[in-house]
Protein backbone atom coordinates (compact mmCIF):
# COMPACT_ATOMS: atom_id res chain seq x y z
CA UNK A 1 0.00 0.00 0.00
CA UNK A 2 1.42 3.32 -0.98
CA UNK A 3 0.83 6.22 2.16
CA UNK A 4 0.88 9.38 0.65
CA UNK A 5 2.49 12.40 3.27
CA UNK A 6 1.11 15.09 1.62
CA UNK A 7 -1.93 16.34 -1.21
CA UNK A 8 -1.26 19.40 -3.34
CA UNK A 9 -3.48 22.24 -2.89
CA UNK A 10 -6.58 22.76 -5.08
CA UNK A 11 -5.70 24.99 -7.79
CA UNK A 12 -7.87 27.88 -6.15
CA UNK A 13 -6.31 27.58 -3.00
CA UNK A 14 -2.66 28.17 -3.99
CA UNK A 15 -4.35 31.30 -6.41
CA UNK A 16 -5.52 33.02 -3.34
CA UNK A 17 -2.75 31.79 -0.75
CA UNK A 18 -5.42 30.07 1.42
CA UNK A 19 -7.17 26.59 2.06
CA UNK A 20 -10.86 26.30 2.76
CA UNK A 21 -11.30 30.10 2.32
CA UNK A 22 -14.66 30.50 3.59
CA UNK A 23 -14.42 34.29 2.64
CA UNK A 24 -14.27 33.11 -1.06
CA UNK A 25 -17.32 30.91 -0.39
CA UNK A 26 -19.27 33.38 1.01
CA UNK A 27 -19.19 36.16 -1.39
CA UNK A 28 -21.42 34.12 -3.54
CA UNK A 29 -23.46 31.78 -1.12
CA UNK A 30 -27.08 32.44 -0.93
CA UNK A 31 -27.33 30.26 2.59
CA UNK A 32 -26.79 33.60 4.96
CA UNK A 33 -28.84 36.05 2.86
CA UNK A 34 -31.59 37.56 5.10
CA UNK A 35 -34.99 36.84 3.54
CA UNK A 36 -38.61 37.23 4.42
CA UNK A 37 -41.45 34.13 5.05
CA UNK A 38 -45.12 34.53 3.79
CA UNK A 39 -47.82 33.77 7.05
CA UNK A 40 -48.47 29.91 6.60
CA UNK A 41 -52.04 29.47 5.42
CA UNK A 42 -52.42 25.93 6.61
CA UNK A 43 -52.52 24.41 10.41
CA UNK A 44 -49.05 22.82 11.29
CA UNK A 45 -50.95 19.65 12.53
CA UNK A 46 -54.63 17.75 12.32
CA UNK A 47 -56.48 17.12 15.50
CA UNK A 48 -58.88 14.60 14.14
CA UNK A 49 -62.12 15.01 16.81
CA UNK A 50 -61.73 10.88 17.67
CA UNK A 51 -58.40 12.11 19.24
CA UNK A 52 -59.06 14.99 21.11
CA UNK A 53 -57.84 14.89 24.16
CA UNK A 54 -58.66 17.29 27.19
CA UNK A 55 -56.58 19.19 29.37
CA UNK A 56 -56.53 17.38 33.06
CA UNK A 57 -58.01 13.93 32.49
CA UNK A 58 -58.54 11.72 35.72
CA UNK A 59 -56.32 8.12 34.77
CA UNK A 60 -55.33 5.22 37.02
CA UNK A 61 -52.15 4.02 35.87
CA UNK A 62 -52.21 0.63 34.39
CA UNK A 63 -49.77 -1.77 36.22
CA UNK A 64 -47.91 -2.75 33.21
CA UNK A 65 -47.23 1.38 32.29
CA UNK A 66 -46.37 2.11 36.08
CA UNK A 67 -42.78 1.62 36.01
CA UNK A 68 -42.59 4.03 32.71
CA UNK A 69 -45.00 6.70 34.35
CA UNK A 70 -43.28 6.36 38.34
CA UNK A 71 -39.78 7.15 35.79
CA UNK A 72 -40.64 10.47 33.93
CA UNK A 73 -42.48 11.76 36.98
CA UNK A 74 -39.12 10.79 39.48
CA UNK A 75 -37.07 13.11 37.34
CA UNK A 76 -36.32 16.76 38.28
CA UNK A 77 -38.52 19.59 36.43
CA UNK A 78 -39.16 16.93 33.89
CA UNK A 79 -41.79 18.26 32.51
CA UNK A 80 -40.46 21.78 32.12
CA UNK A 81 -37.29 19.78 30.52
CA UNK A 82 -39.38 18.03 28.17
CA UNK A 83 -41.98 20.98 26.40
CA UNK A 84 -38.83 22.28 26.03
CA UNK A 85 -37.01 19.89 24.34
CA UNK A 86 -39.92 19.78 21.75
CA UNK A 87 -39.52 23.39 21.36
CA UNK A 88 -35.36 22.94 20.62
CA UNK A 89 -36.27 20.46 18.55
CA UNK A 90 -38.37 22.17 16.37
CA UNK A 91 -35.68 25.44 16.41
CA UNK A 92 -33.23 23.31 15.60
CA UNK A 93 -34.79 22.68 12.00
CA UNK A 94 -36.03 26.00 11.36
CA UNK A 95 -32.09 27.20 12.10
CA UNK A 96 -33.92 30.51 11.84
CA UNK A 97 -30.48 32.39 12.68
CA UNK A 98 -29.43 31.62 9.01
CA UNK A 99 -32.51 30.86 7.25
CA UNK A 100 -35.03 33.46 8.95
CA UNK A 101 -37.40 31.25 8.99
CA UNK A 102 -39.80 31.11 12.36
CA UNK A 103 -42.79 28.55 11.44
CA UNK A 104 -42.88 24.78 10.90
CA UNK A 105 -44.92 25.29 7.29
CA UNK A 106 -41.49 26.76 6.18
CA UNK A 107 -39.59 23.82 6.32
CA UNK A 108 -39.13 21.39 3.49
CA UNK A 109 -40.70 17.38 3.27
CA UNK A 110 -37.19 16.22 3.90
CA UNK A 111 -36.71 18.67 7.02
CA UNK A 112 -40.47 17.85 8.48
CA UNK A 113 -39.64 14.07 8.06
CA UNK A 114 -36.90 14.85 10.36
CA UNK A 115 -38.59 16.49 13.25
CA UNK A 116 -39.42 13.22 14.57
CA UNK A 117 -36.09 11.87 14.79
CA UNK A 118 -34.82 15.30 16.53
CA UNK A 119 -37.65 14.98 19.22
CA UNK A 120 -36.44 11.73 20.06
CA UNK A 121 -32.61 12.77 19.96
CA UNK A 122 -33.57 15.69 22.12
CA UNK A 123 -35.30 13.96 24.15
CA UNK A 124 -32.72 10.73 24.62
CA UNK A 125 -29.66 13.53 25.73
CA UNK A 126 -32.45 15.68 28.33
CA UNK A 127 -33.36 12.53 30.13
CA UNK A 128 -29.76 10.50 29.72
CA UNK A 129 -31.92 8.04 28.50
CA UNK A 130 -29.76 4.04 27.96
CA UNK A 131 -30.22 2.59 24.47
CA UNK A 132 -32.65 -0.59 24.38
CA UNK A 133 -32.25 -3.91 23.81
CA UNK A 134 -34.37 -4.26 20.69
CA UNK A 135 -36.08 -0.17 20.57
CA UNK A 136 -34.62 3.05 20.64
CA UNK A 137 -34.70 3.86 24.84
CA UNK A 138 -35.02 1.54 28.02
CA UNK A 139 -36.59 3.51 31.05
CA UNK A 140 -36.40 1.03 34.44
CA UNK A 141 -34.82 -1.32 32.71
CA UNK A 142 -37.52 -1.89 30.29
CA UNK A 143 -37.25 -1.11 26.69
CA UNK A 144 -39.70 1.75 24.89
CA UNK A 145 -40.00 3.02 21.40
CA UNK A 146 -40.32 7.28 20.91
CA UNK A 147 -42.63 8.64 18.55
CA UNK A 148 -43.54 11.78 17.69
CA UNK A 149 -46.33 12.66 15.02
CA UNK A 150 -47.57 16.88 13.83
CA UNK A 151 -50.97 15.08 14.01
CA UNK A 152 -52.83 14.21 17.16
CA UNK A 153 -52.77 10.26 16.47
CA UNK A 154 -50.48 10.29 13.67
CA UNK A 155 -47.68 7.96 15.27
CA UNK A 156 -46.63 5.48 13.06
CA UNK A 157 -45.59 2.05 14.41
CA UNK A 158 -42.99 -0.52 12.84
CA UNK A 159 -43.79 -4.21 12.51
CA UNK A 160 -40.44 -4.89 15.66
CA UNK A 161 -42.58 -2.61 18.22
CA UNK A 162 -45.59 -5.35 18.80
CA UNK A 163 -46.31 -9.10 18.45
CA UNK A 164 -47.48 -10.92 15.54
CA UNK A 165 -47.23 -14.16 14.17
CA UNK A 166 -48.05 -13.44 10.55
CA UNK A 167 -45.08 -11.27 10.24
CA UNK A 168 -42.51 -14.08 10.70
CA UNK A 169 -38.81 -12.71 11.65
CA UNK A 170 -40.29 -9.29 11.48
CA UNK A 171 -42.68 -9.52 14.67
CA UNK A 172 -41.43 -7.91 17.64
CA UNK A 173 -40.49 -10.13 20.23
CA UNK A 174 -42.65 -8.49 23.02
CA UNK A 175 -45.72 -6.10 22.56
CA UNK A 176 -43.45 -3.03 23.80
CA UNK A 177 -44.65 0.12 25.04
CA UNK A 178 -44.44 3.63 23.16
CA UNK A 179 -44.05 7.55 24.68
CA UNK A 180 -46.24 9.18 21.59
CA UNK A 181 -45.55 12.71 21.55
CA UNK A 182 -47.06 15.75 19.97
CA UNK A 183 -47.17 19.52 19.32
CA UNK A 184 -48.64 22.27 17.15
CA UNK A 185 -47.16 25.32 16.97
CA UNK A 186 -49.22 27.16 16.07
CA UNK A 187 -51.22 27.07 18.96
CA UNK A 188 -48.59 26.51 21.71
CA UNK A 189 -49.75 22.91 21.99
CA UNK A 190 -47.84 19.59 23.36
CA UNK A 191 -48.66 16.30 24.57
CA UNK A 192 -47.06 13.41 25.48
CA UNK A 193 -48.40 9.50 26.30
CA UNK A 194 -47.49 6.08 27.18
CA UNK A 195 -49.50 3.31 25.74
CA UNK A 196 -48.39 -0.63 25.53
CA UNK A 197 -48.31 -1.37 21.23
CA UNK A 198 -50.59 -4.43 20.34
CA UNK A 199 -51.98 -5.74 17.29
CA UNK A 200 -55.72 -5.08 17.83
CA UNK A 201 -55.21 -1.65 18.93
CA UNK A 202 -53.33 -0.56 15.33
CA UNK A 203 -55.27 0.22 12.03
CA UNK A 204 -57.32 -2.08 10.15
CA UNK A 205 -59.19 -1.98 7.26
CA UNK A 206 -61.49 -3.67 5.17
CA UNK A 207 -60.93 -6.14 2.69
CA UNK A 208 -61.35 -4.72 -1.04
CA UNK A 209 -63.20 -7.77 -2.62
CA UNK A 210 -66.30 -6.36 -0.23
CA UNK A 211 -65.64 -9.93 1.88
CA UNK A 212 -65.85 -8.21 5.12
CA UNK A 213 -62.79 -9.79 6.35
CA UNK A 214 -60.57 -7.07 7.96
CA UNK A 215 -56.96 -6.59 6.94
CA UNK A 216 -53.73 -4.82 8.65
CA UNK A 217 -53.57 -0.79 7.22
CA UNK A 218 -50.02 -1.14 6.17
CA UNK A 219 -48.80 1.94 4.80
CA UNK A 220 -45.77 1.71 2.31
CA UNK A 221 -43.00 1.43 4.78
CA UNK A 222 -45.02 -1.78 6.87
CA UNK A 223 -46.38 0.44 9.42
CA UNK A 224 -49.74 1.49 10.90
CA UNK A 225 -51.14 4.30 12.61
CA UNK A 226 -53.06 3.60 16.60
CA UNK A 227 -56.47 2.81 15.89
CA UNK A 228 -59.19 5.48 17.53
CA UNK A 229 -60.67 2.99 19.79
CA UNK A 230 -56.71 2.84 21.48
CA UNK A 231 -57.14 6.35 22.43
CA UNK A 232 -58.65 5.30 25.95
CA UNK A 233 -55.14 2.56 26.52
CA UNK A 234 -53.02 5.95 26.52
CA UNK A 235 -52.11 7.62 29.70
CA UNK A 236 -51.07 10.96 29.11
CA UNK A 237 -48.04 12.12 31.36
CA UNK A 238 -49.13 15.57 33.30
CA UNK A 239 -52.73 15.56 32.96
CA UNK A 240 -53.59 15.47 29.05
CA UNK A 241 -53.08 18.39 26.69
CA UNK A 242 -50.29 20.54 27.76
CA UNK A 243 -51.21 24.56 26.13
CA UNK A 244 -47.79 25.92 27.16
CA UNK A 245 -45.16 24.78 24.19
CA UNK A 246 -42.88 27.95 25.05
CA UNK A 247 -44.11 30.30 22.71
CA UNK A 248 -42.65 30.90 19.12
CA UNK A 249 -42.98 34.45 19.55
CA UNK A 250 -42.42 35.58 15.40
CA UNK A 251 -45.18 33.06 14.52
CA UNK A 252 -47.88 34.52 17.20
CA UNK A 253 -47.23 38.36 16.26
CA UNK A 254 -49.87 40.42 14.62
CA UNK A 255 -48.72 39.82 10.67
CA UNK A 256 -48.48 43.55 10.05
CA UNK A 257 -46.36 43.69 12.92
CA UNK A 258 -44.02 40.91 12.08
CA UNK A 259 -43.66 42.68 8.75
CA UNK A 260 -42.64 45.86 10.59
CA UNK A 261 -40.05 44.21 12.14
CA UNK A 262 -38.43 41.82 9.53
CA UNK A 263 -38.13 44.70 6.93
CA UNK A 264 -36.97 47.63 9.48
CA UNK A 265 -34.70 50.05 7.85
CA UNK A 266 -33.30 53.37 7.69
CA UNK A 267 -34.22 55.76 5.40
CA UNK A 268 -32.99 54.50 1.74
CA UNK A 269 -31.41 51.97 2.68
CA UNK A 270 -32.15 47.78 2.78
CA UNK A 271 -32.95 46.14 5.80
CA UNK A 272 -30.15 45.74 8.62
CA UNK A 273 -30.11 42.97 11.23
CA UNK A 274 -30.01 46.20 13.97
CA UNK A 275 -32.42 47.60 12.62
CA UNK A 276 -34.78 44.91 12.86
CA UNK A 277 -33.75 43.80 16.33
CA UNK A 278 -34.43 47.75 17.33
CA UNK A 279 -37.76 47.39 16.11
CA UNK A 280 -38.49 44.29 17.29
CA UNK A 281 -38.34 45.82 21.15
CA UNK A 282 -40.26 48.98 19.85
CA UNK A 283 -42.95 46.61 18.94
CA UNK A 284 -43.22 43.80 21.27
CA UNK A 285 -42.55 45.72 24.72
CA UNK A 286 -43.09 44.13 28.57
CA UNK A 287 -43.01 40.85 27.28
CA UNK A 288 -39.96 38.55 27.84
CA UNK A 289 -38.39 37.83 24.33
CA UNK A 290 -36.03 34.58 24.16
CA UNK A 291 -32.39 34.02 22.10
CA UNK A 292 -34.11 32.56 18.93
CA UNK A 293 -36.12 35.56 18.22
CA UNK A 294 -33.35 37.53 18.35
CA UNK A 295 -31.28 35.29 16.42
CA UNK A 296 -33.56 34.90 14.18
CA UNK A 297 -34.70 38.54 13.72
CA UNK A 298 -30.96 39.56 13.25
CA UNK A 299 -29.74 36.80 11.59
CA UNK A 300 -25.86 37.52 11.92
CA UNK A 301 -23.08 35.67 13.75
CA UNK A 302 -23.01 38.53 16.40
CA UNK A 303 -26.70 39.13 17.13
CA UNK A 304 -26.75 39.04 20.63
CA UNK A 305 -24.92 42.01 20.49
CA UNK A 306 -27.78 43.77 18.36
CA UNK A 307 -30.05 43.38 21.34
CA UNK A 308 -27.06 45.11 23.69
CA UNK A 309 -26.75 47.89 20.89
CA UNK A 310 -30.47 48.23 20.95
CA UNK A 311 -30.17 49.77 24.37
CA UNK A 312 -27.87 52.28 23.04
CA UNK A 313 -30.39 53.23 19.72
CA UNK A 314 -34.06 53.66 21.86
CA UNK A 315 -33.23 55.14 25.10
CA UNK A 316 -33.22 58.52 22.84
CA UNK A 317 -37.13 57.21 22.64
CA UNK A 318 -37.78 56.75 25.89
CA UNK A 319 -37.42 52.49 25.86
CA UNK A 320 -35.02 50.18 27.83
CA UNK A 321 -33.92 47.22 26.76
CA UNK A 322 -33.73 44.36 29.95
CA UNK A 323 -31.42 41.75 30.36
CA UNK A 324 -30.56 39.29 32.94
CA UNK A 325 -27.36 41.28 34.38
CA UNK A 326 -26.77 44.27 36.99
CA UNK A 327 -29.40 46.88 38.03
CA UNK A 328 -32.08 45.21 35.18
CA UNK A 329 -33.55 42.50 37.12
CA UNK A 330 -34.09 44.47 40.09
CA UNK A 331 -35.95 47.13 37.80
CA UNK A 332 -37.90 44.33 36.02
CA UNK A 333 -38.80 43.31 39.14
CA UNK A 334 -38.99 47.12 40.43
CA UNK A 335 -41.82 47.48 37.53
CA UNK A 336 -43.26 43.98 37.97
CA UNK A 337 -42.27 43.15 34.78
CA UNK A 338 -41.15 39.28 34.10
CA UNK A 339 -37.80 38.67 34.96
CA UNK A 340 -34.70 38.27 32.30
CA UNK A 341 -33.18 35.21 32.85
CA UNK A 342 -29.83 34.13 30.57
CA UNK A 343 -30.66 34.84 26.98
CA UNK A 344 -33.63 36.96 27.28
CA UNK A 345 -34.41 40.23 27.23
CA UNK A 346 -37.34 42.65 28.10
CA UNK A 347 -38.39 46.05 27.04
CA UNK A 348 -40.33 48.93 28.06
CA UNK A 349 -41.03 52.68 27.75
CA UNK A 350 -40.53 54.58 30.69
CA UNK A 351 -42.10 58.08 31.95
CA UNK A 352 -40.12 60.28 34.87
CA UNK A 353 -42.81 60.43 37.67
CA UNK A 354 -42.70 61.87 41.16
CA UNK A 355 -42.15 60.15 44.79
CA UNK A 356 -45.64 59.87 44.95
CA UNK A 357 -46.97 58.29 42.37
CA UNK A 358 -49.10 55.27 42.53
CA UNK A 359 -47.20 52.79 39.78
CA UNK A 360 -44.65 50.77 40.66
CA UNK A 361 -41.47 52.52 39.87
CA UNK A 362 -37.48 53.08 40.73
CA UNK A 363 -35.71 56.12 41.97
CA UNK A 364 -32.09 56.65 40.26
CA UNK A 365 -29.40 59.69 41.09
CA UNK A 366 -33.06 61.15 42.96
CA UNK A 367 -35.53 60.65 40.05
CA UNK A 368 -38.86 58.18 39.79
CA UNK A 369 -39.48 55.90 36.60
CA UNK A 370 -42.46 54.22 36.04
CA UNK A 371 -43.71 52.52 32.48
CA UNK A 372 -45.74 54.74 30.79
CA UNK A 373 -49.24 55.04 30.30
CA UNK A 374 -50.98 55.30 26.71
CA UNK A 375 -51.78 58.78 27.22
CA UNK A 376 -47.88 59.68 28.03
CA UNK A 377 -47.15 57.52 24.90
CA UNK A 378 -49.20 59.83 22.58
CA UNK A 379 -47.85 63.22 24.05
CA UNK A 380 -44.06 61.73 23.95
CA UNK A 381 -41.81 60.52 25.56
CA UNK A 382 -38.54 61.93 26.80
CA UNK A 383 -35.08 59.50 26.63
CA UNK A 384 -35.23 56.80 29.34
CA UNK A 385 -32.41 56.72 31.96
CA UNK A 386 -29.12 55.49 31.22
CA UNK A 387 -29.19 52.41 33.85
CA UNK A 388 -25.84 51.59 35.62
CA UNK A 389 -24.25 48.40 35.75
CA UNK A 390 -23.71 46.04 38.56
CA UNK A 391 -20.52 48.05 40.10
CA UNK A 392 -22.04 51.12 39.79
CA UNK A 393 -25.05 50.11 42.10
CA UNK A 394 -22.96 48.48 44.76
CA UNK A 395 -20.95 51.65 45.18
CA UNK A 396 -23.88 54.61 44.47
CA UNK A 397 -25.99 55.40 47.38
CA UNK A 398 -28.55 57.28 45.14
CA UNK A 399 -29.54 54.75 43.67
CA UNK A 400 -32.59 53.09 44.57
CA UNK A 401 -35.84 50.90 44.21
CA UNK A 402 -39.21 51.46 45.81
CA UNK A 403 -41.61 48.43 45.27
CA UNK A 404 -44.79 49.78 46.25
CA UNK A 405 -47.49 50.63 44.18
Amino acid sequence: MTIQEGLSFPEDSVRTGMQDSRALAAKHSHRDRFRTWDTPREDMGKVPREWRIQPGPTQPVPDDLAPFVEWFYSQPEARERFRWALRDSLDELLDGPRTGRWAYQHLTKTEKTYLGTAVEVNLTKEFDIDNGEDLDWSIAGRDIDCKFSKDLGGWEIPMEMYLCADHGERSGRANHVAVLTWMNDDKSQWAAGIVRITDDRLRWKQERDGSGNRVRAYNRDNKRKLDYSAKPEVYWLWGGLQGDLPTNLLRHLESETRKRILTASLPNRASSGQQRVNQLFREVTDRLIGRQTVLTVAQQDDSPKRARDARIHLRGSGIVVLGHQGSHPHIARALELPVPIKGEWISTRLVAVSSDDARPKFSLDGQFWARAREDELQRGLGPAPDLPDKQEIDGQDGFGFDFTS
